[in-house]
């Protein structure tokens, strides 16, 4: 059902001088939800039409990370990023590559530091990695005033939603819309019959990523084997 179209070494996004092995599945259909549900179960994140987990010959620092939807309960720091933004309107549809979705998707790149490159990404490469897809992808759309401000990726199985990616403008940062989004999607997923939402890898020293450690309860696989935090555990 899969065959391998990319397994070599390469420098980690996430840790200076560690080296990752990240091989790229390409599926042979498009997934069923439930077969995407396992293949998230299983570490798999996507990558365009694409699954991969973590291959890395010396490291186990990256953690795939799902927050349960009925037990979430949000932080009195997480329920502020509701109320800053009470203006905020939300629609879910297909993911687009728009000039305005290309353009913000740069801008929270560059602006905010994330990019390896001071290179924009192509329209083309974007549709690659966030549009073109071998699963049922939604993307939500983050309004303000009639603006687009951020954007979301979304894999939705039968019983699971993982966060592909999310951005935002940067001139909108005392919005926490990072944060906002994460409330407003697990609600979503509440109302749509979703057991599962993932946030995609944990790592404890990267800055980048160490926040999704911060909604409880949630669950990390470690060492193949989903492992249960609360806020009092830490």
């Amino acid at each position: 059902m899969f065959r391998v179209v990319w397994d070599q070494l390469e420098p980690c996004p996430y840790r200076d001088g560690q080296t990752a092995r990240l091989p790229l599945r390409l599926p042979t259909r498009v997934l069923t939800g439930v077969e995407l549900d396992n293949a998230l179960a299983s570490g798999d994140r996507r990558s365009g039409r694409m699954l991969y987990r973590t291959r890395c010959p010396s490291c186990a620092a990256c953690e795939p990370l799902r927050v349960p939807v009925a037990r979430f309960r949000p932080s009195p720091s997480q329920r502020r990023a509701v109320r800053k933004n009470p203006d905020i309107t939300v629609e879910v549809g297909a993911p687009d590559a728009s000039a305005a979705h290309v353009a913000l998707f740069n801008r929270h790149k560059l602006e905010r530091g994330l990019a390896r490159t001071e290179e924009p990404l192509s329209s083309a490469n974007y549709s690659a990695w966030l549009v073109d897809t071998c699963v049922d992808t939604r993307e939500f759309r983050y309004y303000a005033g009639g603006r687009l401000v951020a954007v979301s990726i979304l894999d939705i199985g039968r019983t699971s939603a993982s966060s592909v990616y999310h951005y935002f403008d940067p001139d909108e940062a005392r919005r926490s819309l990072g944060v906002y989004s994460v409330l407003r999607e697990i609600e979503w997923c509440a109302a749509n019959g979703i057991d599962w939402y993932y946030l995609g890898f944990y790592v404890s020293d990267c800055t980048h990523l160490a926040y999704k450690a911060t909604y409880y309860p949630h669950q990390r696989r470690v060492d193949g084997v989903w492992v249960e935090a609360d806020a009092d555990a830490g």
